[in-house]
C-alpha cells in the first residue's frame, strides 16, 4: 500500500512538473550531442585521457543540470501564475483595469524609458499592450480559454525549445571560430549587433539554416506539449503549486552554489578539456561581467624581450621588460591648477574648422583660436570608457573591456597619482550616478575624489534627465567646489566628464536655437557648445582663473560604424590646451588621445617617473602615431597606414589615402579612403603588437600600478 502511494505521489509529481522535465530532457541532449560533435571537431587538436573524456562529459552534465534550473526561473514564473481563480469577478476587472492603466501610463511618453529614448519605450508599450490584450481575451471569452491558454503554453514552450537550439548553433559556430566556448568576443558580439549580423548573412546560409531550425523546434515543441499538456488542462491547486516551488527554488538556490563550485573542476592540463566541460551560457556570463579577453590567447605574438626591444624604439628612455622612465625638464615646475573637460560623444567634424558648416559650436571654434589646439588626435577607442581610461592612465585600448570597468582597476598609474604627487587635490566631477560604468569604483580607487549627483542639492539642480543633471547644472557645481579649493592653498586638479551629447539629447529650453524636446543630436552638440561658454564667463571672474590650465577633448566620437573595422574618420576627436594669457599654437602631427595628459605634464615642466605609453608629443624624440581599437580590433596609425591586429591571430593593414574637402584647411581633413595595402609592412605590424602585447603583459602582471 505504501510502496502504491509512494508510486502514485512521483507519478502526481512528475505530471505537475512536466514542463520542466521534458524540457530539461531536451536540453541535455542538446548539450550532450554539441560535446560529442565538438570532441571530435577537426579544430579540437588534442587528445583526451579516459580520465579527462570521463571528467568532462560528466561534470559538463551536471554543470548543464544547474544551468538549466537557472534559465527555467521565466517558465517557473509563467506556468505559477496560471490559473482560473484570478479571472473571477471582482478579481478579473481590477487586474485588467490596473493593466490598462498600465499600458496609458508607458503610452503616455512621460515614463523615465521616454527619457532615454531609443527603442525602450516601443518595447515597453508592445510589452504591456500584448500582456493587456491576453489577458482581455482570457477574461472576456472564457469559452475559448482552454484554447487561447493552450497555444500560449505551446509559444512558451516553443520559445524555449528554439533558445536551446539556437545557443547550440551558435556554440558550435563560435567553436569553429575560436576553437573556445564563448568568451568575451560573444559579448563584443552583442555590442556590434549590425556588424555581426550583416557578417553572418555573408558567411552563413542562414535561410536554409533558420528554416530547418524552425521546422526541427516545431516538431520538438510538438512532442514535449503533447506530453506536458496536462499542467495546463488539470492546473496545479495552490497547495500544489506552492510545493512546486519550494523545490523549484531550493534547486535555484543550490544551483547559485553549485555552478561556480563545478567551474573551478575545469582544471585539466588539457585545455581543450576544460573548454568542453564548460557550460557555453555560463562561459558568457563570466565574459560579460570579468570583461577580459586574453591577448596571448588569441592574438599574434612575440617573445617578451622582443616585443618590448621593439616598444623601445618608440620610446627610447625605457629599459627592461617595462615603460618605467624618469621625465626631467630643465625649467621650474609650474604648479597651475588644471581643469580636464572630457566632452560626452563629440567628433571633430561637428566642429567649423573640421568642415562642419551648421555652426553648432562657436564657442569651441572660437576658444580654439586662443589654443594649444591639436588637429590631429584620435580618440583611443569608441566608448567613454576607454576615452576615461585613455585620459586617466595615458594606456593603450587592450582587448576586451576597458581597464574602468575590470576588477584589477585600482592603485593604476594614473594622471592623478602624478598630480597628488605634486600636492594638488584631485576630483572626478560627473553629472550622473558615478556608478554607471564601474565610474566610481574606477576613480575612488586611483585616488581620486567624487562629486556628482548624489552630492547635489535639490536647489542646485535646474534640469535632468536619464543621465544626470544638465552640463550647466555640472559646471554651477564646479565653480562653486573650485572657488573653495583655490582658497586653500593648494593647487587643484579637477576631471569633468559631461552628459549633455548623449541620447535622449534633452536639455533646457530657451538656451539654443534648437529645442530640448526635439531630441536632435545636433541640439545635444550645440547645448554642450552653449553651457561650456557659460562656464568659461563664470571661470574668468573667478580669481583662480588666470592661474588654471585648461585641457578639452572628447572621450570617442558620435558614432563609430562604418565600411571597415576600424573606419579611422570615427576616431578623430577635437581637442585642445587653453590657457589664459598663453599664445595660440597649432600641433599638426599625428597623435593619440594617450598622449594629451602627459604633453600637458610636458608644458607645466613637471620632473616625474613615468610608466605612461602616452608621450609629450612636443618633445623631439616623439614618433608620431596613434591607437585606435574596438573591444577586440587592435589598431596603429602610422605612415598613412593602418594596421589591424584581431583574435585567431588576424592581421589586416590598409593605406589611407586623404580624400580631400576643398573647404576645409589641410591641417584638419578627416576622411580617407581604407584600401587593402599590396605589399605587407611587418615593422609596422610588430610596432603594433609591441604596443597591445606589451600592454596586456603589464596588466596582467600587474606591472602597472602606480609608484608608490
Amino acid at each position: 500500500m505504501y510502496t502504491f502511494v509512494n508510486k502514485n505521489n512521483i507519478m502526481n509529481f512528475l505530471k505537475k512538473s512536466s514542463p520542466f522535465y521534458y524540457l530539461l530532457l531536451f536540453y541535455i541532449a542538446v548539450s550532450f550531442v554539441l560535446r560529442v560533435i565538438l570532441f571530435f571537431h577537426p579544430i579540437t587538436q588534442t587528445s583526451f585521457t579516459w580520465a579527462d573524456t570521463l571528467t568532462l562529459f560528466f561534470l559538463g552534465f551536471v554543470s548543464d543540470f544547474f544551468i538549466f534550473v537557472l534559465l527555467s526561473c521565466f517558465l517557473w514564473v509563467y506556468l505559477i501564475f496560471i490559473s482560473n481563480s484570478k479571472y473571477l469577478k471582482p478579481y478579473g476587472y481590477i487586474i485588467f483595469g490596473l493593466l490598462l492603466t498600465l499600458l496609458l501610463y508607458v503610452s503616455s511618453g512621460k515614463t523615465i524609458l521616454n527619457e532615454y529614448g531609443s527603442a525602450l519605450p516601443a518595447i515597453a508599450i508592445g510589452f504591456v499592450a500584448i500582456k493587456t490584450l491576453l489577458f482581455g481575451l482570457l477574461l472576456f471569452l472564457p469559452k475559448y480559454r482552454s484554447q487561447i491558454r493552450f497555444w500560449l503554453f505551446s509559444f512558451v514552450i516553443f520559445l524555449y525549445v528554439v533558445l536551446i537550439l539556437q545557443n547550440g548553433i551558435s556554440e558550435y559556430f563560435f567553436w569553429n571560430e575560436f576553437g573556445v566556448k564563448y568568451n568575451f568576443i560573444a559579448v563584443n558580439y552583442l555590442v556590434y549587433t549590425n556588424e555581426v549580423i550583416g557578417n553572418i548573412m555573408e558567411s552563413y546560409p542562414v535561410i536554409p539554416l533558420f528554416s530547418v531550425l524552425f521546422i526541427i523546434a516545431g516538431f520538438v515543441t510538438y512532442l514535449i506539449v503533447k506530453k506536458s499538456k496536462n499542467y495546463i488542462e488539470s492546473i496545479p491547486a495552490f497547495v500544489e503549486k506552492i510545493k512546486l516551488s519550494g523545490i523549484y527554488l531550493a534547486l535555484f538556490t543550490l544551483s547559485l552554489f553549485a555552478i561556480p563550485f563545478f567551474s573551478t573542476k575545469e582544471s585539466s592540463h588539457n585545455v581543450f578539456a576544460n573548454e568542453l566541460q564548460a557550460n557555453g551560457i555560463y562561459k558568457f556570463y563570466l565574459a560579460f561581467m570579468h570583461s577580459e579577453l586574453d591577448y596571448f590567447k588569441f592574438y599574434k605574438t612575440l617573445p617578451s624581450s622582443e616585443v618590448f626591444a621593439q616598444l623601445k624604439q618608440q620610446i627610447p628612455s625605457i629599459s627592461g621588460e617595462t615603460t618605467w622612465r624618469q621625465i626631467e625638464n630643465e625649467a621650474a615646475e609650474n604648479h597651475k591648477n588644471v581643469v580636464l573637460i572630457t566632452i560626452e560623444s563629440y567628433s571633430a567634424e561637428f566642429m567649423k574648422m573640421y568642415g562642419d558648416e551648421k555652426n553648432i559650436t562657436p564657442f569651441l571654434d572660437s576658444l580654439a583660436t586662443k589654443s594649444l589646439v591639436f588637429t590631429n588626435l584620435y580618440a583611443a577607442g569608441n566608448r567613454t570608457v576607454r576615452g576615461l581610461e585613455a585620459v586617466t592612465l595615458c594606456f593603450p585600448p587592450t582587448a576586451g573591456e576597458s581597464v574602468v570597468k575590470r576588477e584589477d582597476n585600482k592603485n593604476k598609474f594614473s594622471t592623478g597619482n602624478i598630480f597628488k604627487q605634486k600636492g594638488y587635490t584631485v576630483k572626478f566631477m560627473y553629472g550622473g550616478d558615478s556608478f554607471f560604468d564601474n565610474m566610481k569604483d574606477f576613480f575612488t580607487g586611483n585616488g581620486y575624489d567624487i562629486v556628482d549627483k548624489t552630492a547635489f542639492k535639490p536647489n542646485e539642480i535646474t534640469f535632468a534627465n536619464i543621465w544626470g543633471v544638465c552640463d550647466e547644472d555640472m559646471y554651477n557645481k564646479a565653480i562653486k567646489i573650485m572657488n573653495k579649493e583655490s582658497v586653500a592653498n593648494k593647487p587643484f586638479f579637477n576631471h569633468i566628464m559631461t552628459v549633455s551629447n548623449h541620447r535622449p539629447f534633452t536639455y533646457p529650453n530657451g538656451k539654443i536655437d534648437i529645442p530640448g524636446d526635439v531630441k536632435s543630436r545636433d541640439g545635444g552638440v550645440k547645448y554642450t557648445d552653449y553651457a561650456m561658454k557659460k562656464f568659461f564667463e563664470m571661470a574668468k571672474k573667478q580669481p583662480w582663473f588666470a592661474n588654471t590650465v585648461f585641457v578639452i577633448l572628447a572621450d570617442h566620437c558620435a558614432s563609430s560604424a562604418g565600411k571597415t573595422e576600424l573606419p579611422v574618420e570615427k576616431y578623430r576627436i577635437p581637442a585642445m590646451i587653453y590657457s589664459p594669457g598663453s599664445k595660440p599654437q597649432k600641433y599638426t602631427n599625428l597623435m593619440s588621445q594617450i598622449d594629451i595628459m602627459p604633453t600637458l605634464f610636458g608644458l607645466l615642466n613637471f620632473d616625474y617617473q613615468s610608466k605612461f605609453y602616452g608621450q609629450d608629443v612636443l618633445k623631439p624624440d616623439y614618433k608620431p602615431r596613434a591607437l585606435i581599437a574596438t573591444y577586440q580590433d587592435l589598431g596603429l596609425i602610422k605612415d598613412n597606414v593602418l594596421t589591424v591586429i584581431s583574435p585567431k591571430q588576424k592581421v589586416k593593414q590598409f593605406q589611407l589615402t586623404l580624400k580631400p574637402n576643398q573647404k576645409v584647411a589641410r591641417d584638419f581633413q578627416i576622411h580617407y579612403d581604407q584600401i587593402v595595402l599590396k605589399k605587407e609592412r611587418p615593422d609596422l605590424i610588430n610596432e603594433t603588437i609591441s604596443y597591445y602585447q606589451t600592454a596586456s603583459d603589464m596588466l596582467k602582471k600587474k606591472k602597472y600600478q602606480k609608484i608608490n
